[in-house]
């Protein structure tokens, strides 16, 4: 057997989510070959990769049918999270910067960002959490950091301000830095300062993935945001009333706007519907059914999962014990969503 060998074999595997062979994505890295033992690297683009066994198993097989069937085959499975992002722009060490954003309030964007943090950093990928919801800070809450505050370094004579670090990801927000009983009252540009001064003025240092929580809504901060920052892609959050869906339109029309134009990820639909614990065979769809999948479809996006209405997630929240980090089937649905929004980007990465 001869390196050659090897890699013309795995050839013939392809990654279904990227559509080219594992060798040409340059996956394959570290053959040894010493008589009959043959051992390697697949380097997956996500840690979340859905098709990882599937990946290995063909590798395997690849080897044994087409170069030596006494071949043993060890093969060990790794990531590398991929980027589009300039690194001669702003957080060089961000490889992804992914917001998440809803036409309106109250459709549970937050609770979405928290748990996809969470799940994304269970795959073990590098994570941050910036909370760029100004005037509604809601994350020290939810991770139950309301009375932390993060501290400054001097780095080259310039101060930074270092992020707090919770469940293994590093976190950001106004409502460190401000009293939880003083409301934000700011104009507009005072926004887009404190901003501007979250993505340039932290050291975030080298992370897979950033999630940013975006304010409701369209406005100046979408706007500051988009330009201060290199975002990879948005998750748009909706329930499936109608309400909320025609906010949501309006959401993702802005983000499609020229000067704006950031990629978008896909559809995430909250308070899908309600099964009561005393009857579980039940569903009660309280705001109407499938309108994130219909959006999704009207727009020709990824539809990213839906999330049930839990009550163990609102305590969760509040508790600041987020559900994600659990084992029942409300962490099952967020974890799920986290998967397939690194998945949607290393798709995106791939071109």
């Amino acid at each position: 057997m001869t390196e050659k060998d090897i890699l013309k074999a795995l050839m013939n595997v392809e990654d279904p989510d990227l559509k080219k062979d594992i060798v040409t994505l340059g996956m394959v890295r570290n053959i040894e070959i010493e008589g009959k033992k043959v051992s390697f690297t697949i380097v997956l683009t996500t840690p979340a990769c859905p098709m990882k066994e599937m990946i290995h198993r063909a590798s395997e097989n690849a080897v044994k049918f087409l170069v030596d069937k006494e071949a043993e085959v060890n093969i060990t499975m790794s990531s590398e999270v991929t980027s589009l992002r300039d690194k001669n722009n702003v957080l060089p060490g961000v490889k992804n910067i992914i917001a998440v954003a809803s036409g309106k309030g109250g459709v549970g964007k937050s609770t979405i960002a928290v748990n996809l943090a969470l799940g994304l950093a269970q795959l073990g990928a590098k994570v941050g959490l910036l909370d760029g919801d100004i005037y509604g800070p809601s994350i020290p809450l939810m991770l139950g950091m309301e009375e932390e505050k993060p501290l400054l370094e001097d780095f080259e004579g310039k101060n930074y301000m270092i992020p707090l670090e919770k469940f293994g990801i590093k976190i950001l927000s106004v409502g460190f830095l401000v009293d939880k009983m003083q409301p934000v009252v700011w104009r507009g540009p005072m926004v887009s300062n404190a901003i501007r001064q979250f993505v340039n003025d932290v050291r975030w240092g080298e992370l897979d993935y950033l999630i940013l929580d975006l304010p409701p809504g369209t406005g100046d901060v979408h706007i500051t945001i988009a330009q201060a920052a290199n975002i990879s892609g948005v998750v748009m959050v909706t329930t499936p009333q109608e309400v909320s869906l025609n906010d949501c339109r309006k959401a993702i029309g802005m983000f499609a706007m020229q000067g704006i134009n950031i990629p978008l990820l896909g559809v995430v639909e909250n308070m899908a519907y309600f099964i009561p614990a005393e009857l579980p065979e039940n569903k009660y769809y309280i705001f109407g059914k499938d309108g994130g999948k219909k959006i999704a479809e009207e727009f020709k996006l990824p539809f990213l999962g839906e999330v049930p209405i839990y009550q163990s997630i609102q305590e969760g929240g509040d508790a600041g014990n987020p559900v994600v980090l659990g084992t029942g089937p409300d962490a099952i649905a967020l974890q799920q969503i986290a998967q397939n929004v690194a998945q949607q980007i290393a798709m995106m990465n791939a071109g």
